[in-house]
């Protein structure tokens, strides 16, 4: 799945760190979300989706 986390976590100048203690999830998580090689729970699109202001279609693609 594409997504576009890295991308708002520069626009708000946030780490890979601190979006993982906003979401409750561990830094590790984050990066591989970043890199495509974990899809989110639904809740925890939800949380990021939240976080950024944007609905989780804006920020997470599905690849077919």
């Amino acid at each position: 799945m594409k997504n576009k986390i890295r991308v708002l976590r520069a626009e708000k100048e946030m780490t890979q760190a601190s979006l993982a203690e906003e979401t409750g999830v561990s830094r590790q998580t984050i990066n591989a979300i970043e890199k495509g090689k974990f899809d989110p729970s639904l809740p925890l699109a939800f949380k990021i989706s939240r976080l950024f202001g944007r609905s989780i279609e804006e920020i997470f693609e599905y690849e077919y």
